[in-house]
């Protein structure tokens, strides 16, 4: 008797776990990505340190953001570098050739670069690529050996317009704030984006992200494409 009574209580217990289990909301990969476009929905401007890698270039400088569509990079290294989008012209400085090149495009194009770390590149990302867990939902080391713990997703485009095959973006945990992107183009180069000392609703005016290019430099417009007629 007390044989089939433990049998009967460790299987009724295995049953109330399971069934406490299966009626948790299991937290997806899409809409743990949905929760942090939430969070970047609710900011109103951002700045930060950014550090941008490609091959064995490191670019380092400072970005600024306001919602829903400002974005400016100033960069350290190389020096004077500038990478402006007001809402509509996209702006990029090449002091070493002393040349500006400028492209009208629209606000809802596809999703490039420091961008997607805004809700609207968030929104485009949803919209435009799968996502799933790169190894689990739970925290792991943003590199080997590091104690700085990330939530890492993998995202891989449903469109052959997207200019990335494949993302990989790290989430601080707590403030679910990106702390990387790391993207493969279409020739197969990885460009990561590294954001840290980030600071939030801080004020930013929209005059911060207007670019006066340098007089002397060479302005070449519509470098990426021209404008549909």
């Amino acid at each position: 008797m007390r044989r089939w009574s433990t049998f009967f209580i460790t299987m009724f217990s295995g049953m109330i776990v399971v069934l406490s289990v299966s009626g948790q909301e299991i937290l997806t990969a899409e809409k743990y990505l949905a929760q942090v476009a939430e969070t970047y929905s609710g900011i109103k401007d951002y700045s930060a340190k950014i550090t941008v890698s490609t091959g064995k270039t490191d670019m380092y400088g400072t970005i600024i953001y306001k919602n829903p569509n400002l974005v400016r990079i100033d960069f350290t290294k190389p020096e004077e570098q500038v990478i402006a989008y007001n809402g509509e012209t996209l702006t990029v400085y090449l002091p070493e050739y002393r040349a500006v090149l400028s492209q009208t495009t629209s606000a809802s194009g596809g999703t490039s670069g420091a961008g997607l770390a805004s809700a609207q590149g968030l929104g485009l990302l949803r919209r435009n690529y799968n996502s799933a867990y790169t190894t689990s939902p739970d925290p792991v080391p943003l590199d080997q050996g590091s104690l700085e713990l990330v939530i890492k997703l993998t995202l891989t485009r449903r469109t052959v317009s997207e200019g990335f095959r494949e993302l990989k973006i790290s989430i601080h945990p707590e403030t679910k704030l990106i702390r990387r992107i790391e993207g493969v183009t279409l020739a197969g180069e990885t460009i990561i984006f590294n954001f840290t000392d980030i600071k939030l609703n801080q004020g930013i005016g929209e005059s911060r992200f207007a670019y006066d290019s340098p007089a002397s430099a060479n302005v070449y417009n519509n470098f990426l494409f021209k404008e549909s007629e």
